[in-house]
């Protein structure tokens, strides 16, 4: 089966010579592509705002929640608040007040979890290490493991179901853009991971989204040594170096941090806004196609959003147009800002996704409504 796009590159009555930048007077740029933003695609030019709609009655709208009011302290992971799911990712936030009494399990996938707040020190078959505030821990699918909390902990936690996380392919930037693998840290057999307690310790595994619960007479985490390329990681954001151009705003996939099967995870993190005098300061409005769009918000100013807040979440479903927000696009044109503040997960699924009932509990029911002129 052939796997080459039709491709024509053509052009028609007033266009920008580059996308995204020198837009044609008085008009509104919408990119329409394929693949997210590694397919072919057409810029077309507007009279309007894609976005300016009067009205927008169904469930495609765009919608936003807050994802840490809709979960309750749990020392079990895989009973926190799911928000979205599909067949390959199911995307939740877990609070967790105190140590965990169990080991967890998951049979189902790779986790990802991003600690929105809170520090303390994960247990698990490689090894003891710190966490804070920021941080990334991808848990290999079957890994046991738990968390001891010294401050109340949220994190968002990301399953690649049936499925595993990757680096992204970085090509011509070569294998340390965005950030070096070296920063990727891993567990260490060291005198805090030899004096966990001792004693009848009991696993829950999930599996097919059901937990079975397997006691033992002892810790199995009793590892004395281990050899190999499979392991729990961590990264911070604040070990992440943004790619950009200061004269084309470069779209969101070059921020890819983790790929998995059928969707990837993106951090936006703080970097300087583009400087060239034609360059848009904000993202593109675009038709979102190919994607479902989820994006929580772990600290700063989202420049793109308004009146959006850290712990929140948005999901704009593909099949419609989206974009700044009115406020952003203006404030963007004055090039009032030369430093973005935000730091942002974001994750693209291939599939769509279901909301869940914790996430239509704390819902903006308004949402949609803020892209309207006013």
């Amino acid at each position: 089966m052939s796997k080459n796009w039709i491709e024509f590159p053509r052009a028609e009555g007033e266009s920008s010579r580059q996308a995204h930048a020198d837009l044609p007077a008085g008009t509104y740029e919408r990119e329409i592509g394929r693949d997210g933003f590694f397919g072919p695609a057409t810029h077309i030019y507007h009279k309007h705002p894609p976005t300016g709609w009067s009205s927008f009655d169904g469930p495609l709208a765009p919608r936003a929640f807050n994802a840490v009011e809709a979960a309750k302290p749990t020392a079990e992971p895989y009973r926190g608040a799911l928000l979205l799911s599909n067949a390959h990712c199911r995307i939740a936030l877990w609070r967790c007040d105190a140590a965990m009494p169990k080991l967890q399990r998951n049979a189902d996938g790779d986790v990802l979890l991003f600690l929105h707040t809170g520090d303390g020190d994960l247990y698990c078959d490689f090894g003891h290490m710190a966490y804070r505030e920021g941080d990334y821990i991808l848990l290999p699918r079957g890994t046991m493991w738990r968390l001891e909390p010294k401050s109340p902990t949220a994190a968002l936690l990301i399953e690649a179901t049936n499925g595993s996380y990757k680096l992204p392919e970085r090509g011509i930037l070569g294998p340390h853009a965005f950030f070096d693998p070296a920063a990727l840290e891993t567990p260490r057999l060291d005198a805090a991971f030899k004096a966990q307690r001792g004693g009848e310790w009991q696993v829950e595994v999930k599996r097919r989204n059901q937990i079975t619960t397997i006691a033992y007479p002892f810790n199995p985490l009793d590892a004395v040594g281990w050899k190999g390329n499979l392991s729990a990681v961590k990264l911070n954001w604040r070990d992440i170096r943004p790619i950009m151009s200061h004269r084309y705003h470069i779209p969101p996939s070059v921020h890819s941090t983790f790929v998995a099967d059928r969707f990837v995870v993106c951090t936006f993190v703080p970097r300087p806004i583009e400087s060239d005098p034609g360059a848009l300061k904000v993202p593109f409005y675009h038709s979102n196609d190919d994607y479902d769009e989820v994006i929580f918000y772990h600290a700063g100013e989202f420049f793109s959003r308004d009146n959006i807040k850290p712990g929140m979440v948005t999901w704009h479903p593909n099949g419609f147009t989206h974009g700044p927000h009115p406020k952003a696009f203006e404030a963007g044109a004055k090039a009032a800002k030369t430093m973005t503040d935000e730091v942002a997960v974001m994750v693209d699924a291939r599939d769509p996704l279901d909301i869940a009932p914790a996430a239509e509990a704390t819902e903006d029911r308004n949402y949609v409504k803020s892209w309207m002129p006013r």
